[in-house]
């Protein structure tokens, strides 16, 4: 009879210690998970992170332009987003023959103006500023491997010349000849006044 009560005591005991075993193990797994999911979160958070623009960048998503000294014929370039943006102030005889060139002569149709429709043809109306045709604004970057094309009536076509691989572009920023596949695009831009333009 002592035997029999020692033996259901010992059987207790075992059970007893297994549960606590159990219960430690189930702890150690919780424990264990929660620790790598902190670790990971902790290592893809500046992974992530690097993704969102820099101080710099959020304080230049836009910029005020003066005009007011841009002589007719010539052009200013500013820095915008970490790109050159081209202001031409345009003569008559650019802006006339930018607008005797028929579409079907054009590389790239599409106005490339995020200003209005996205499948505007690219007529030299579509391209300059809205209601100032003697304004083009552009993003100085060519289509084609993003050099700095050099402008004042350069290349075959009198607007703007890109010498790293021979794409010319037209007085309305399109492109006539050459590899690149775009014409220059254009930012969002709009006068404020007649002497101030905002990027962006």
């Amino acid at each position: 009879m002592f035997a029999q009560s020692g033996a259901g005591n010992g059987e207790n005991l075992v059970s007893h210690a297994e549960d606590l075993d159990g219960t430690r193990r189930d702890f150690l797994y919780y424990a264990t998970a929660g620790a790598g999911a902190v670790v990971t979160g902790a290592a893809v958070w500046p992974l992530v992170n690097q993704m969102n623009p820099s101080a710099d960048v959020q304080a230049l998503s836009s910029i005020i332009v003066d005009v007011s000294g841009v002589e007719e014929g010539t052009q200013l370039t500013v820095k915008y987003l970490g790109k050159p943006v081209f202001v031409r102030h345009r003569t008559q005889d650019e802006i006339d023959a930018a607008k005797a060139v028929p579409l079907s002569e054009l590389i790239d149709q599409n106005a490339e103006n995020p200003n209005i429709s996205a499948d505007a043809p690219a007529t030299d109306e579509n391209r300059a500023m809205g209601g100032r045709e003697n304004w083009l604004v552009m993003i100085g970057v060519c289509t084609h491997l993003g050099c700095v094309p050099i402008g004042n009536g350069a290349g075959e076509f009198g607007g703007w010349f890109c010498p790293c691989h021979g794409s010319h572009y037209d007085t309305a920023g399109r492109i006539r000849k050459g590899p690149a596949p775009r014409n220059l695009d254009i930012p969002i831009a709009e006068f404020l006044d007649d002497t101030t333009i905002k990027l962006g």
